[in-house]
This record gives structure tokens, C-alpha cells and sequence, in this order.
């Protein structure tokens, strides 16, 4: 018998479908996990979770750490948080805000929205191959969200057709309306003919879907689910050596559609978050991955906030945003959102209580000037970035900069670079920090409403590492201040 390759698909993720759980997980990792990285530890959540009804185990004398493993890592997939090297998890600002309103259904629904906007192909806490460069979930609810297909998605549509999609444009956005509508136009028994022409593949894409990601997003009462009737029973390859029966799964012919209390949300939240945007990629070479991956986690739509009528921090929304608005800033020199950036990033200086930072700009001139009141010196703040990466810094023009003000060094925020930037860099008294790792780092000093915040580690920092790009050790600071242990 030929052995049957599977084809690339999306990977959804399928070790829970039990949304209170998910909940509970969310709330024991903030609560009860601080700073103790133990398996004891891990053991002590089974304990918990068990005691709530919902962990349970075939063998209680051996209990494998996988389940807690595989729970933690659904919190990292529905973009509730990050786990960084060293397995410490750090909350996103959608996870905290969802844990501040655990108790308001209403508003967690669109939470977990918001969430799924935010969630990209490819992610970090999932295996879909790097081929796939969408944001997932927006297709699927502008797919339900299309009069064209009566609101409508068959599991059958999402098995055979949706799963496959590795980009979306304009115009192949139409194409796969047009090939979902040519499919309903087919009966039962040929639609189970096409899903078993590769079943070991479309077995799977029923699996996630149709057991899983479905029920768990109706659950949340994002979805209304039809289950339909039962069309046919895949089955997964046999394991090698296996004597077992393969495993078979029920195609049924239901439907998902949006619940319509959800349904204008949704359609705000596809007009401002297109489904046609690019995401990130974690393989970017100038980047170290775990910077991309803040990136993606700092998704914080004002949308949402307006949504749920949460008081916005206008301040710390912006500073979300820091890495877009870099980008945003070197493409739309004369747009007032470079002068939005420069703003923000003096108000992120002015952050630190013995910094006193005003923005200059202008040619010839240093973006910000700063003094760290402590040691009275200087230092310079520069902008860098192009629509793409950041291809090379002029050492003698900033140092012509930082002689105009008497600034010590200078700190260049950029969001991606080339690696060669860092030898124009070497040996001068200049540092690079990615706006990623900045943003980060303020963000979780106003959530965690630490009002003073010293220079004193930066600096440290900075003048022990001058020549080099600082973004990992500020990074390693940042979480070993917030970041919860498990």
C-alpha cells in the first residue's frame, strides 16, 4: 500500500476545546505561579486544576507534565502571552485585559476577538509551516462575514478549500469565494469523494476544526455552530508497527456562523485589521526572533477599548503601537505621525523620573535630547528606520549630533535592521534598542503601575555594552522583573 504524504495545511490548535479551562489555566499561571520554574510547581496546577474538575488523568500515579504543557501552550497560541528561553511567561496586554474582566462574559467575548485578529500563520507557538503568511482567523470571519456565501462556513468548505490557503490578496480572496460557492453546488457523495482522494490529510483539517477550534470559539459565544449530519468517517494513518484499528473521525455537513450579538464588532474590527495585511515573519535575519514575537503579542486594538467602554491610557496605546509608528514615521516623513513617534518616544524617556528628555529633530539635529538628572549627563535619541530594514547608521553624523548637544552616547530605536548595521556601530558610543524590546519594557511599568522607573539600568547597561545592539539584555531585564515562572 503507497504511504501518503500529507499536504501543508494550517495547524489549529486541538489539546482543548474547554474554554472554562482555558480560563482557569490563565488565571493559575497570574495567580498562583510566580517566580517558581519547578516541576513541583507544574504538578501543584494539576492539583488545582483537578480540584476544579478540570484535569484529569488516566494513570494518577505517574502524572506526565505534558497536559499542563500543552494548557500553557494554548494560552501562548490564543495570544493570551509569551513564554521566553527560559520558560518564564510573560502576559500580553489583551491577557491582561481579559483576567481584569474575568467576571463580564460580555466583554470577554470581545476580548477573545480581538485575540483571534491578532492571531498570524506563521506564530510562534504553533507548527504551520513558514509558507503561510496570513492572519488566519480574519479570513475565517470575513468568510462568515460574506453575503456571497449566506454568513456562512461548512466544515467541509474550511477541510477542503480554506486549509490551504498560504496568503490572501484581493484577488484570491474572490477566487476562494467563487471555489466555495462552485463546491456547494456539489452533492454528498461527491464531496466525500474529493475528501477521500487524500483523506490522511483532510482527516486532520476536520479534526482541528470541526472537534476543536469550532466548539471551543461557540463556547466563547463567538460562533454559532450547526453541527449538521454525519457524511463520512476519515481516518488517520495507522502508527507504525501499530496492530491498533486507525483512528476515524465523523465529516458532518454543518456550519459555523457568527453570533449576530458579535456580528458588528466583527465587521468594525475587519475594517480597520485587514485580513489582507502581512504579518510579521519570524525568520527576519535582522531580528532576534523573541523581538518579533513581542511585536505580534503587543496587539492592543483601541477598537476594542472603545468597544467595551475600558478607559484607554492614551499614552500607553501609542506606546503599544511604538514599532509600527517607527515604520509609519520613515514612510510619511511630512505626516503628522512622525511628529506622533517623536512625541511619544520623548514621553517614553520622560518615563524614567531622573531623565529629562525633549525632542529636537530637524536636520542636523538629534531626535531627542536627554539628561539622566542623577549623573548629569547627556545623551542622544535617534529614529531609524526605513519601509523595510534599517540598511546602515552614519556614526559621524550622530556623533556630529551628539557633539551639538554633549551627549555621552546615543540610542538608536529601530525596528529591524540589516546585521551589518552593527559594524557601523562598533566601537563607537552608540547602542542599538529594538522598538519592540522599548515598548515592551514601558508598557509593562505603567500596567504593573510602577510610577518611578530609574535610568539607572539602562545606563548601566548601555556605557558596560557601547558598540552593540543592548535589545537582549534589556529584554532579560524586563522579564526578570514581570515575567511569571512556571
Amino acid at each position: 500500500m503507497p504511504i501518503m504524504v500529507e499536504r501543508d495545511k494550517w495547524i489549529l490548535y486541538k489539546h482543548t476545546s474547554n474554554y472554562e479551562l482555558i480560563k482557569a489555566v490563565a488565571l493559575d499561571v497570574k495567580n498562583s505561579c510566580a517566580s517558581d520554574i519547578s516541576d513541583l510547581e507544574r504538578y501543584r496546577m494539576q492539583d488545582r486544576l483537578r480540584a476544579l474538575d478540570l484535569y484529569k488523568t488516566r494513570n494518577p500515579k505517574n502524572r506526565p507534565l505534558d497536559s499542563v504543557n500543552h494548557r500553557i501552550n494554548t494560552l501562548e497560541y490564543y495570544m493570551f502571552g509569551y513564554e521566553d528561553d527560559n520558560k518564564r511567561f510573560i502576559f500580553s496586554p489583551l491577557g491582561n485585559l481579559f483576567l481584569n474582566n474575568i467576571k463580564d462574559e460580555e466583554k470577554l467575548k470581545k476580548i477573545f476577538i480581538a485575540m483571534l485578529f491578532a492571531v498570524q500563520f506563521q506564530h510562534p507557538a504553533n507548527g504551520t509551516p513558514s509558507t503561510f503568511q496570513l492572519y488566519p482567523f480574519r479570513l475565517l470571519l470575513k468568510l462568515m462575514s460574506d453575503s456571497r456565501l449566506d454568513y456562512r462556513l461548512y466544515s467541509t468548505e474550511y477541510a477542503y478549500l480554506v486549509a490551504f490557503v498560504k496568503d490572501i490578496t484581493p484577488e484570491s480572496y474572490e477566487e476562494l469565494v467563487n471555489s466555495i460557492i462552485e463546491f456547494r453546488t456539489l452533492d454528498d457523495d461527491a464531496k466525500v469523494a474529493l475528501l477521500k482522494e487524500d483523506e490522511h490529510t483532510y482527516v486532520n483539517c476536520i479534526y482541528e476544526w470541526q472537534y476543536y477550534t469550532q466548539t471551543l470559539l461557540e463556547s466563547v459565544g463567538i460562533l454559532y455552530v450547526s453541527e449538521g449530519e454525519k457524511l463520512v468517517k476519515l481516518f488517520h494513518p495507522s502508527k507504525t508497527n501499530s496492530r491498533s484499528a486507525p483512528t476515524g473521525r465523523w465529516v458532518k455537513n454543518g456550519f459555523s456562523t457568527i453570533n449576530p450579538s458579535e456580528q458588528a464588532f466583527v465587521n468594525r474590527m475587519l475594517s480597520y485589521y485587514s485580513v489582507f495585511d502581512k504579518p510579521l515573519r519570524l525568520d527576519d535575519d535582522g531580528r532576534m526572533q523573541l523581538d518579533i514575537i513581542k511585536e505580534i503579542y503587543s496587539f492592543y486594538p483601541q477598537l476594542l477599548l472603545e468597544e467595551i467602554g475600558e478607559e484607554s491610557d492614551e499614552f500607553q496605546t501609542k506606546l503599544l503601537e511604538l514599532p509600527k509608528l517607527i515604520e509609519t514615521y520613515s514612510q510619511n516623513p511630512d505626516n503628522e505621525t512622525a511628529y506622533m513617534f517623536e512625541n511619544v518616544l520623548a514621553e517614553g524617556f520622560n518615563m524614567f523620573f531622573n531623565v529629562d528628555a525633549r525632542k529636537i529633530g530637524g536636520a542636523g539635529h538629534t531626535d531627542i535630547e536627554c539628561l539622566y538628572l542623577t549623573k548629569k549627563k547627556k545623551f542622544a535619541v535617534e529614529a531609524k528606520s526605513t519601509a523595510n530594514k534599517l540598511m546602515g547608521i552614519n556614526a559621524g553624523r550622530l556623533r556630529e549630533h551628539r557633539k551639538e548637544i554633549g551627549g555621552e552616547y546615543t540610542i538608536v530605536i529601530t525596528p529591524r535592521y540589516v546585521p551589518a548595521t552593527k559594524h557601523d556601530i562598533y566601537g563607537n558610543p552608540i547602542v542599538i534598542i529594538l522598538a519592540s524590546t522599548f515598548s515592551e519594557y514601558l508598557y509593562n511599568h505603567i500596567y504593573h503601575d510602577v510610577r518611578e522607573i530609574d535610568y539607572e539600568d539602562f545606563d548601566k547597561i548601555i556605557t558596560n555594552n557601547l558598540g552593540k545592539d543592548v535589545s537582549k539584555l534589556i529584554s532579560n531585564m524586563t522579564m526578570e522583573k514581570f515575567a511569571t515562572q512556571k
